[in-house]
């Protein structure tokens, strides 16, 4: 199998199934009295563990990252490439029609440098989701938050805290990726010499066989650009009611939400409430999204809400605090090592809108392969570009049927649907609607999708340097 070059990655060339001619969609744009709403990707410096970093950002049109907007109201923006490279934006959790996803040839070209585009469509339920370039400049900060607002909650006494955690190096991705591949001769990968950067790292896992995790150790781990070395501070009422909005936006990393003295409910998973479930400790795998609930006691307090790097002693996180709160200083690693991400929270969740669970579904089997020996991650034993897409037909509901042969954690994402876990390791139930789902490795996870959404849809993982190295497909309707 062949891991993708720079260009096949940044441009998406390779074949896409059946696929849909859209002649005139990609025309330019020429501003009118009816401009929409500018959301502008550019450069920006921050600061990261005392050094000056230059990244990628998302600006809204007040001018700070990302934007929000109210459910049954349209999707509006118009995308400008401030940058000095060609790129594209991908709208994570939204559904938009086929050409307006932001997967580039997924029918839509890179914009090129000065270039604009005008987004448009339907947004008819809430949640919390994100945007971020579907290329290596993810790992370039290129990211930021898209809240969809619930009218039905304007009246609600809470207060909103949203954050992106992501993982930050200072080399170029496509370094990293290089010596992942091994074709920069940095090492050995899987166990032996890793190159200098590399993780890598191994623990026990099923059956006692060992799993690899965190294949890149990074400089830092962020929560909204910030380490613990100088965290944001949200300040908070005492007795009052806070609602989490925290996205995954790590290309590499996997997380566990700790909320530490405070309690947390967690009542919403990529965008789609479930039924509320007590706890102090949340898995978030790449890609995916929470929403916790707290409500604070009547005492003045500082309360810190870690993000705990999967199977290391890392963490970032942000601070909770009232008027009179004290801060303490919170080392950005801990003295004990996280567990590995597991499916003990998932296998408990239930939807509080499910999809129709009782309906005919036609199982599709998805084999998720690869190994750290070479970086080569496959579906269905075919990397991107080799791939043969999952073919449905409009109307029918379609169960995936991943199951993953790896050694390595997969968080799978579907463009264009949300789905719902209907079965884990075979047993059924009525889980979580999502479109981002964890397989640790050695599992087996069935999701249940409706195919109401024509088009060519990315299909892949969302751990950025498994999908560079080939784990990727497409979901294709039949014409």
């Amino acid at each position: 199998m062949t891991s993708l070059s720079r260009r096949q990655f940044l441009t998406f060339t390779a074949a896409c199934g059946a696929a849909i001619t859209l002649p005139t969609l990609f025309a330019p744009r020429v501003a009118s009295a009816a401009t929409p709403p500018l959301l502008r990707a550019e450069r920006r410096i921050i600061e990261v563990a005392g050094r000056a970093a230059s990244v990628f950002g998302l600006t809204g049109p007040d001018g700070t990252p990302g934007l929000r907007l109210e459910a049954g109201r349209d999707f509006s923006a118009r995308l400008e490439n401030g940058l000095d490279a060609p790129t594209l934006i991908h709208w994570h959790g939204l559904l938009p029609p086929y050409g307006q996803d932001g997967v580039p040839d997924l029918p839509q070209p890179l914009l090129k440098p000065g270039e604009s585009f005008d987004y448009a469509f339907p947004v008819s339920t809430p949640g919390t989701h994100w945007m971020h370039a579907h290329t290596l400049q993810e790992q370039q900060l290129l990211a930021s938050p898209l809240v969809v607002a619930d009218p039905a909650e304007a009246g609600l006494d809470e207060q909103e805290v949203v954050v992106l955690l992501h993982d930050f190096s200072f080399r170029s991705p496509e370094e990293l990726l290089a010596e992942l591949t091994g074709t920069t001769g940095g090492g050995m990968m899987g166990g032996g010499m890793m190159g200098h950067g590399m993780g890598g790292n191994m623990m026990a896992g099923h059956g006692g066989m060992a799993m690899d995790i965190n294949d890149i150790d990074y400089d830092a781990y962020l929560a909204n650009d910030r380490t613990l070395d100088d965290p944001q501070v949200f300040h908070v009422e005492r007795n009052g009611r806070v609602r989490l909005r925290l996205i995954n936006g790590a290309t590499a990393t996997a997380f566990w939400i700790d909320t530490g003295a405070l309690e947390g409910e967690l009542v919403a998973v990529d965008g789609n409430a479930v039924v509320p479930v007590a706890g102090r400790r949340f898995p978030l795998a790449m890609g995916q999204r929470i929403d916790i609930r707290i409500r604070l006691d009547g005492e003045d307090g500082a309360w810190p809400i870690l993000a705990l790097r999967e199977g290391g002693v890392e963490r970032t996180g942000f601070v909770l605090a009232t008027k009179d709160g004290v801060l303490k200083r919170i080392a950005s690693s801990g003295d004990t090592q996280a567990a590995v991400l597991d499916l003990a929270l998932e296998s408990r969740l239930q939807a509080k809108t499910p999809t129709d669970a009782g309906a005919a579904a036609r199982p599709v089997p998805v084999v998720l392969g690869g190994t750290m020996q070479g970086y080569a991650w496959t579906m269905n034993g075919r990397a991107w570009g080799e791939h043969q897409a999952i073919r449905v037909r409009q109307g029918e509901r379609v169960e995936l049927v991943m199951r993953n042969d790896s050694m390595m954690g997969h968080p799978m994402h579907l463009h264009g649907h949300h789905f719902q876990v209907v079965a884990i390791d075979g047993r059924r139930f009525a889980g979580a609607v999502r479109d981002t789902v964890w397989l640790p490795p050695m599992s087996e996870v069935t999701v249940a999708f409706d195919a109401s959404n024509p088009g060519s849809w990315a299909f892949h993982c969302h751990h950025l340097y498994h999908m560079a190295a080939g784990m990727m497909t497409t979901v294709d309707y039949e014409s």
